[in-house]
């Protein structure tokens, strides 16, 4: 079950769901609003590699507005830390978002319960389109868990995404093999 307006309200008040800034006009009716942050990423590497750390560069949003092209991946950070506990939160475009042709996510829509941070959105769209930071560029909304959480988010070891920034994350996709290959050469 998903989270109405009051229940986001509630649980905002029980310390399960932070939002940093809050402003009770980005409550919706079952989800709350997230704005673009001022810093998008870039990667530097025009062919990304699974197995290596692909950095990006920075850029800082002009104020009069940023032009996105096709064929380009952006990594965005919402302006909003949010942390969530015993929900399920998620993030989806603001349907006035995607009707300029913008995706704000690639395949991580969905956070962990026990997710504090930031939200960098992984951005792609159809057409030339300027974005300006500040603009609301998602919403999230929170899913009931059914049962314990035996280990939420920002306690689990092997969290790749858990220090705090008000910049995009590139991908930690590379943390995943050296794991595996420092446990295989241990096997050996």
């Amino acid at each position: 079950m998903i989270l109405s307006d009051k229940k986001i309200l509630e649980e905002i008040n029980n310390g399960n769901i932070l939002i940093e800034p809050f402003n009770i006009n980005n409550l919706g009716t079952n989800s709350y609003d997230v704005h673009l942050g001022k810093w998008l990423g870039i990667y530097e590497d025009e062919i990304l590699d699974a197995k290596a750390h692909n950095k990006i560069k920075l850029l800082e949003i002009p104020e009069n507005g940023f032009i996105l092209f096709p064929s380009k991946l952006y990594l965005g950070v919402t302006e909003e830390y949010t942390e969530t506990r015993n929900y399920v939160p998620f993030l989806e475009g603001k349907s006035s978002v995607g009707r300029l042709g913008i995706d704000i996510h690639s395949t991580a829509g969905k956070g962990d319960a026990g997710f504090c941070n930031t939200w960098t959105l992984e951005i792609s769209v159809k057409q030339p389109v300027k974005i300006y930071a500040g603009m609301p560029i998602g919403q999230i909304i929170y899913f009931n868990v059914d049962g314990e959480i035996a280990t939420p988010y920002n306690s689990k070891k092997t969290a790749k995404y858990t220090e705090r920034t008000k910049y995009p994350v590139e991908s930690m996709m590379f943390k995943n093999f050296n794991k595996n290959d420092s446990s295989e050469k241990t096997k050996k």
